[in-house]
Order: C-alpha cells, then structure tokens, then sequence
C-alpha cells in the first residue's frame, strides 16, 4: 500500500466584464462573427500602442482585496513571449515580478472544517485568440482573434490544496466572489472562467518522501470535469509510480489536457520554465502607481462578501445553512429576500417562497433576479394571506402565478379573483354533506378502516371549492360527520 498525499496549486482565469478590452478601445464581448472586433492594437500590428484600461486596473484591485491580498503601490506590465497561433503578437502583455496583488487567501470548507488556501500572486493579462478546429474530415482549424486583448486576471494559489474536491471548492469560492463584485460572468462555458491545476503526490516510502511529476492539467471546463480530471491524475500518477518511479527530478513539469470524452488527461508536452517566456518590462506601458486613496475608495466599495453574508443571514433571520448559501449567492437575491422579509415575523417562509417559487419562475422565464419587476412586498404579502387564512397554500400558488404574469398586488388578485378562502362554517357544512351524500363508496371505505378515503374525500371537497375551503375547518366537519354516520 502505497502512503502519499495530494498536492495542488490553481492557477485560475478571470475574463473581467470591462466595455472595452485591456489594451484598446474595442468592444470586449464573447461570441460574435469571427476576426469582426479587432484593431491594430489588439492584432499587434506595427507601430500601434497600448493603452491601459483604468476598469481593469481597478477590477484587479477589487478582486484583490476581497481575496485578503496586499495591492502594490506600483505596478508595471511584462512581456512574456511565446509563439502560439492564437497569439498575433508573439508575445502576451502580462505581469511578471511586480503584480498588482500579493500575499493573499481563501478560506474554504472542507470535510465539515474551514481551510486556508493562500494566493501567491493576482496579475492582469491580455487573453489570446480562439483556435477553432473543425470536426469533419477536412483536418482544417482557423483563428477567430476576436478575444485577443480580453482583460483577464490571473489568480495564483500557493500549492495548498490537497484533494480534488478541495480543489473544486477553492475555485467555486472563487468564483461565487468575482460574481458578488460583478466584475465577471465566471461563465465557464464560455471560457470567462478558466482553471489550470497544478498537482502531483509526495510519497512516502522508506522514510524518504519523493514527488511525482507535476501535471499541469487544462481543459477543464466545468467543476465536475476538474473533480474528475483530477481525480484521473490521481490514480494515472500512482500507477506510473509503482511502474516506473518517475520523479520531479526526473521529467520536471508537464502539461496535459482532459478529455471529457474519455474522462482521461493526456500528454501535451513539456511545461515551459519562466526563463523560456524570455520576460522584460513592456516598453510601451509605463509603470502604475496606485494611491492610498483609490485602495481606500474600492476597499469601502466592497461591503459584504458571501461567507459574511451567509453567517449574517443565518444568525439575522434564523434561516438553514442550505437557504442562506442560495440566497447569499447573489448581491441582487439577497437583498431582494431581506426586503421582501422586513418586519416579517418568520423569515424561513419568505426563504422558501423566493427560492421556491420565486427561483422556478427565474429559471423557467430564462431570466435574472435582476430583471424580475415583481416587487419583493408583494411576496411577504402572499405570505401574510396564508398566515391569516384568507387563502390556503395551493391558491397562493395560483395567486402568485398571476402575480408574475400581471405584477400585481396579491391582495387586489384574491379580491378580483374571488380566491377568498372559505371559512363559514354553514357553507362548508353544505359542501362537505354533498360530497359525503356523492360519494357513498368511499363512506364504507372510511368506515372499513381505509385511511386513503378520507383523503380522498377531502379532495373532493378541494375540487368543489376549487381549493377554496379551509382545509383545518373542512377537515374537522367531514370527520364529525363519518362519525355520526
């Protein structure tokens, strides 16, 4: 049996939601017809110069802060030069020894604890183009330059991490973080959020510890593929160890890609060492100096991030771990779910109905809570006419079914609607006696000992009211009348 333990480090890529690219004034957008938002700059054309985006340096300092990191009061870009199709330039103007961002963390949680990650470094970068390779038999690819010059930031863990699941984790941590600053989609589809993991074993045999080679795994292009590419990795580094007991010293660094096809990771070549990017300072971008004042402005812009949200929520308003991480996954859900909670009495069912009902609606309609117009009064008073028993909880969801369709106050629909509960105990004795008088079978079936009559006699009664009688009433008369029978 083999002893070893896991060891990853992420670095993660950020597209940020800037109107204009890194380094020129082109449109930053995803998709569009190929090779159409471009210019000099972005194509790397001679004798076009660079201009910095002010939004992306502001960005970097965000996310930064939020990720605990220490923001350099002067920063400079680098070039770090590679030969790529996708890379017009030859060279990719990035951050080398001075990022805009240090010495930062996440924690995260792991196994029922919390753990730290730390990160190394946070720098700006320009992405590349897209290669596009055509599945037919033509064994063609083309280039669409669209995304080159796309802001992005680069995060950098120190290689704490120490299993795929944790792995994924830190990068949904992440990831729910750059979505609250609303500078990313983190759409990872698209590529607007991309992880590299960097993992190999220490194994323990003989009271030495060895390290496999490190694997720099790409391609993976959701969580579930990073939890399983990882995984993958894990079992293919053991097996080649127990066969050929490759070291770190031996073969260095390599870059593999997954499969998802295959579930599998496979060679891609050699990692490259810094020294073979060939770094120097940008010729073309002066150094940045960042004022105390602007760390201080973005720092108060900031508020509360979602791990502080979520303990707040749930301590505030007395709701589940589980509602709290839903409602705290957005700045707009869960200020939507504290306003439409104010001064209300038990906030568990106002949680309930907006991520319920609410959220179903969202999803269904293809849309955000953002562009919902449904105010968030109306939903805690749908909840105020169950509480009074004015409607039962099967015509609430009627009535708010109206409310999206109209926007209107659920109040005005029961009272247009005549969806008013029954409660008049003369006119439910007239109801239940019909339904009793119809329905002589299930009588005898109740009187026979059979439970699921009653149930459905009281559907019956359901149905003649339209769902309009109140249930706790109906109920204790249809059970005085079988027993009087």
């Amino acid at each position: 049996m083999v002893k070893y333990s896991v060891v990853i480090g992420c670095e993660v890529h950020v597209q940020l939601l800037t109107k204009t690219k890194a380094f020129c004034s082109c449109e930053n957008r995803f998709g569009g017809i190929p090779n159409t938002r471009v210019c000099p700059v972005c194509l790397g054309l001679p004798g076009a110069l660079p201009v910095v985006n002010r939004a992306m340096v502001e960005y970097a300092i965000k996310a930064g802060l939020a990720l605990n990191c220490k923001v350099a009061s002067v920063t400079k870009f680098d070039r770090k030069n590679y030969m790529y199709p996708d890379l017009p330039k030859g060279y990719q103007i990035s951050q080398y020894d001075i990022p805009i961002c240090y010495e930062g963390y996440l924690d995260i949680e792991s196994d029922g604890s919390t753990r730290r990650v730390r990160i190394r470094r946070l720098h700006m970068e320009e992405d590349a183009g897209k290669n596009i390779h055509l599945e037919d038999d033509s064994g063609l690819s083309y280039v669409d330059f669209n995304r080159c010059g796309t802001p992005l930031l680069e995060i950098v863990s120190e290689p704490d991490i120490t299993s795929p699941e944790e792995a994924v984790s830190y990068v949904q941590g992440l990831k729910e973080i750059m979505l609250y600053l609303e500078i990313s989609d983190c759409n990872m589809e698209e590529g607007s959020l991309r992880c590299d993991a960097n993992i190999n074993l220490h194994i323990e045999e003989g009271g030495e510890v060895f390290e496999t080679p490190i694997a720099e795994v790409k391609n993976m292009n959701s969580f579930k593929a990073m939890k399983n590419a990882l995984h993958y990795e894990v079992e293919r580094q053991l097996k080649e160890w127990r066969e050929h007991r490759y070291t770190l010293k031996d073969f260095g660094k390599i870059t593999r890609g997954y499969d998802d096809r295959t579930g599998k990771t496979i060679l891609q070549r050699s990692k490259e060492e810094e020294s073979d990017y060939r770094y120097f300072p940008e010729p073309d971008l002066k150094p940045i100096l960042i004022p105390e004042e602007l760390i201080r402005e973005i720092r108060q812009s900031i508020g509360e991030l979602p791990r502080e949200k979520r303990k707040r929520l749930i301590s505030e308003y007395g709701i589940t771990e589980k509602d709290a991480k839903i409602l705290s996954s957005s700045v707009a859900l869960s200020a939507y779910f504290e306003r439409a909670a104010k001064g209300y009495r038990e906030p568990r069912k106002i949680a309930n109905w907006v991520i319920t009902e609410l959220g179903g609606f969202l999803n269904s309609e293809g849309i955000s809570i953002e562009e919902c117009n449904l105010p968030p009064v109306y939903i805690r008073k749908l909840v105020e006419l169950i509480d009074g028993g004015k409607i039962s909880g099967k015509i609430a969801k009627d009535v708010f079914a109206e409310m999206t369709r109209t926007n209107s106050n659920p109040e005005e629909i029961v009272r247009r609607k005549g969806l008013s509960q029954i409660t008049d105990r003369e006119e439910l004795q007239r109801v239940v006696k019909g339904v009793v008088e119809g329905n002589p079978k299930s009588v005898a079936d109740f009187k026979g000992g059979k439970d699921h009559a009653f149930k459905f006699l009281m559907g019956q009664i359901m149905k003649v009211t339209r769902g309009r009688a109140n249930p706790r009433i109906a109920r204790d008369i249809l059970k005085e009348m079988l027993e009087d029978d």
